[in-house]
């Protein structure tokens, strides 16, 4: 049974913060190092890359943390933490602890913001073979994390939940300490890890050469971490809930190479809610999926330095509304897609593991405003992986629009080998580098990708886009023949509209993303280079 406590949340009348001159770029201060006041630059307005001076603080540290009774209290030191940013507001800054044991809600209180002050985890793992839900965090609309170091990230181990619900108008930002003293920039990234959802649900590429894949023998550990186990034998697993969340300059290298995503599901299953998220500005990948069967939806993927949506090992599942816009500047980002199930040792059985990957993705829009050049790819699929696309935009007119590897990729159906078939790419409109539209390796042409492409029905390389206010769909856009989603998979919604945003009455991105110099949603979004003040 799970354990349970509430906070009780008994908060003075705030008080203001002393000053504390010279602090550079390295005063960097975590929870414990007293009262951190920087002298002062208003909200830049949306598009903004740097702050402006000025003033317009309109939030003062509360006198106190929320109190909690048992183990799972916040770090109180003797002189309480409060953290300022450059336009006079300051919050109090709550210290999570390093484990959460029991059942905690974390309340939205004016002038209190939460600190990661290294590896947080939910829980402790209750193994691959387990049906129990030990510990929850449950979240409320509009809280704000910061990571007081790099190397912080938050992660909801294997038989526990988090559920971070936020709204439309409150959303809950998970961020680095740079954002929250006005120092991020429309160009940061790599601040801190992000977050990391470990789950029950099938995988392939097993920790153990011998496992069977697709049971709960097979387990893997995080990149870069230390026992952050994921995967088992139960696809509907549930981790919980994230919507209406904003993840912000995540990326940090834990170890060696090994880099955190901003969201990283592993093994999660069908029962985990993920919608309305944004990842802005990652060093690494938007989202990197790792096996499972979660069916996240409306995300908004920006100014991300590598894959914008990364799948592997064995996920099966479907993502519908998605809107990903690279950021512009040289190299800055890799694919919109990588798609993939690489790294299986022969006696996992390689690229034809089962669970085969097979992502299906519906109504998506992808902007690509880096300067890459043929370099990259806008979609990357290989290593025996299955792949439906339906109703989507690729602008892309720098860049090689799709790129296949690998002559598993391509083969026909196989039921035996749970492999559907070719990739299928059905009313999707491409605007490509003209000169290289396909690529192929590994036994792929870039004719033969070219044949696979214009198979599909309603789909075309002839794309000139007329989106307005950078992602809408213009007059061209609607004038493309739609293919209902529903008919691919049941898991889908039905539309009649390619791209993610049929019209300019269609908003479900606004208010609760953040806007940058890479996309703006409306005046309804606040600055991503700055912490909201309700």
């Amino acid at each position: 049974m799970a354990k349970t406590n509430r906070f009780t949340t008994i908060l003075m009348a705030g008080v203001a913060c002393a000053a504390l001159s010279a602090c550079g770029a390295d005063d960097i201060a975590s929870p414990g190092e007293g009262t951190i006041v920087l002298p002062g630059t208003p909200t830049p307005t949306p598009g903004t890359p740097t702050p402006t001076p000025g003033t317009g603080g309109n939030v003062t540290a509360a006198a106190n943390c929320p109190n909690i009774a048992g183990p799972n209290q916040l770090t109180n030191p003797t002189a309480t933490p409060t953290i300022a940013d450059k336009r006079g507001n300051s919050w109090r800054v709550c210290q999570l602890p390093s484990r959460f044991t029991q059942t905690t809600t974390l309340p939205k209180v004016t002038g209190v913001i939460y600190s990661l002050p290294g590896r947080v985890d939910v829980g402790t793992d209750q193994g691959a073979a387990s049906t129990n839900t030990d510990v929850t965090l449950n979240i409320d609309a509009g809280v704000v994390f910061y990571a007081s170091t790099g190397n912080a990230f938050l992660a909801v181990n294997r038989g526990n939940k988090i559920n971070a619900v936020g709204t439309a108008s409150a959303p809950i930002i998970f961020t680095s300490e740079s954002n929250v003293k006005g120092d991020a920039t429309d160009q940061t990234s790599q601040q801190w890890g992000g977050v990391v959802l470990l789950g029950r649900a099938k995988i392939t590429d097993c920790l153990a050469p011998a496992a069977a894949p697709g049971t709960t023998a097979c387990e893997r550990d995080t990149e870069g971490a230390s026992n952050a186990l994921y995967g088992g034998a139960n696809d509907a697993d549930n981790s919980g809930r994230m919507s209406y969340v904003q993840i912000r300059y995540s990326g940090f290298v834990l170890s060696g190479s090994s880099e955190l995503q901003g969201l990283t599901p592993s093994g999660v299953g069908t029962g985990t809610q993920l919608d309305h998220i944004q990842v802005h500005n990652s060093s690494d990948d938007g989202i990197e999926i790792f096996g499972g069967s979660v069916h996240p939806r409306y995300l908004v993927l920006t100014g991300n330095e590598d894959d914008n949506l990364d799948t592997d090992i064995g996920f099966r599942g479907t993502v519908q509304y998605l809107l990903s816009v690279q950021r512009e500047g040289n190299n800055i980002g890799d694919s919109f897609l990588e798609t993939d199930s690489n790294g299986g040792s022969a006696s996992n059985n390689g690229e034809d593991a089962l669970p085969r990957q097979y992502l299906k993705v519906a109504n998506f829009t992808y902007i690509n405003r880096s300067t890459n050049g043929s370099n990259g790819s806008a979609m990357l699929l290989r290593g025996g992986a299955d792949l439906t696309l339906v109703n989507g935009l690729i602008v892309s007119p720098t860049q090689t629009c799709l790129r296949i590897d690998g002559a598993t990729t391509v083969r026909d159906a196989d039921t035996a080998l749970q492999d559907a078939g070719k990739p299928r790419y059905i009313s999707v409109s491409m605007q490509c580098l003209p000169a290289t539209p396909y690529k192929g390796n590994n036994g792929v042409t870039a004719a033969v990708v070219q044949s696979i492409f214009e198979a599909g029905p309603n789909s075309t390389i002839s794309y000139t886009p007329s989106l307005t206010s950078l992602f809408i769909n213009g007059a061209t856009e609607t004038a493309r023949p739609a293919t209902d989603p529903k008919t691919i998979d049941a898991a889908f919604t039905t539309t009649n509209y390619v791209g993610a945003v049929k019209d300019s009455t269609d908003n479900w991105y606004a208010g609760w993303t953040c806007n940058s110099v890479t996309a703006t949603f409306g005046t309804g979004s606040g600055n991503c280079t700055d912490i909201p003040t309700t």
